[in-house]
C-alpha cells in the first residue's frame, strides 16, 4: 500500500530501498511522473555529517549526463527531512537478475559490459568518481544497465577521508589500492567495473565470498576467478584488474574496445595507459 506521505512536492508511494542513513521511495512528482526520492532517516536527519554526505552526493550526481546513469532531478538539503530526487529506473538490480535467471551470455553480455563502461566514462568525464560500482548499484532492463547510487561519490579534487583498514564501498568489488587506504581514482572505478562484469558473466564475485579478510586478501593478491568468462572479454577484464592503477585501461578505452564486437570476435589492440579528466 505504501505510506502516501508527501515530501516537498512529491507523493511517496512505496519504500524501494533502505540503507544505514537513508530511505529510498518510489514517488510521484507534481506532473504525475514516477521518480525515486531518497531521504535521510529520522535518526540522522539533523546530523551535519549526514546532511553533508547527501549534499556531496547531490553535487556529484548533478554533474553527470549519461544515457546509462540515473539523472538527478531535484533536492532539498535544508529541509527538515533532507532529500534528493532522482530518475526512477525501471528494471532489476544486476545481483537479483543473475540470481534469478543466471549469468548474462554471448552478445548480451558484451553489450552490457560496453554500456556500463560508457556510463563510467561519462561519470569520469564529468569529473566525478563513483566509488561503488557493484551489482547492487546497476539496474538492468534487457541488456541496458543504468548506474545508480552516488552516495559515496566524489567530485574531482574533493577530500577523501580514507585510511588503511577503512573500507568504503562494496568490499568484494573494491580496487586493491582502496583496501590499502589509498586515494580513489578513475582506475579504481575501472577495477570495480571489471569485478561487476565478471559477476554478470559467471554469477560469482571474482574474488570469492566468505570473510572480509579472505576476500580482501584475494583482491590484494590478484586472485581473480574468471573461469567461464569468454574471450576476448576475459582479456579486457584481466587488463582492468592490473595491480598498478596506472596500467589499467580507461573506461572510454574499454567501451571502444567492446564496440560492435560479438562475444567471440576479436577486440582491437591499443594502449591501456590510464588517462581521464577526473583526478582524485
Amino acid at each position: 500500500m505504501g505510506t502516501h506521505r508527501r515530501l516537498g512536492g512529491y507523493r511517496l508511494l512505496d519504500e524501494i530501498g533502505r540503507g544505514s542513513t537513508a530511505i529510498v521511495h518510489l514517488a510521484i512528482d507534481p506532473s504525475g511522473r514516477e521518480v525515486a526520492v531518497k531521504e535521510l532517516s529520522p535518526e540522522v536527519a539533523g546530523e551535519p555529517e549526514a546532511i553533508g554526505r547527501l549534499a556531496r552526493e547531490m553535487s556529484a550526481q548533478a554533474r553527470v549526463r549519461s544515457a546509462y546513469v540515473a539523472r538527478l532531478l531535484d533536492g532539498a538539503i535544508t529541509a527538515e527531512r533532507p532529500y534528493v530526487v532522482m530518475q526512477y529506473v525501471a528494471g532489476c538490480p544486476l545481483g537479483d537478475l543473475v540470481e534469478a535467471y543466471g549469468p548474462l551470455r554471448h552478445d548480451r553480455l558484451v553489450r552490457f559490459a560496453r554500456r556500463l563502461a560508457l556510463a563510467l566514462g561519462d561519470v569520469h568525464d564529468a569529473g566525478v568518481l563513483h566509488r561503488d560500482v557493484a551489482p547492487g548499484n546497476v539496474i538492468v532492463l534487457g541488456d541496458r544497465p543504468t548506474l545508480i547510487d552516488f552516495g559515496i561519490a566524489h567530485e574531482a579534487g574533493a577530500e577523501q577521508i580514507t585510511r588503511r583498514g577503512m573500507v568504503v564501498g562494496t568490499p568484494a568489488y573494491l580496487a586493491p589500492e582502496l583496501i590499502e587506504g589509498g586515494r580513489a581514482a578513475p582506475a579504481s572505478d575501472v577495477f570495480s567495473w571489471a569485478s561487476t562484469v565478471a559477476f554478470a558473466a559467471t554469477g560469482r564475485p571474482p574474488f570469492g565470498r566468505g570473510s572480509l579478510h579472505g576476500v580482501c586478501f584475494r583482491i590484494l593478491r590478484g586472485q581473480a576467478d574468471l573461469d567461464g568468462v569468454p574471450e576476448p572479454l576475459a582479456g579486457l577484464l584481466r587488463a582492468a584488474f592490473r595491480r598498478d592503477p596506472a596500467q589499467r585501461p580507461t573506461a572510454r578505452w574499454l567501451a571502444g574496445a567492446l564496440a560492435d564486437k560479438p562475444s567471440g570476435g576479436p577486440v582491437g589492440g591499443g594502449p591501456v595507459t590510464r588517462r581521464s579528466g577526473a583526478a582524485a
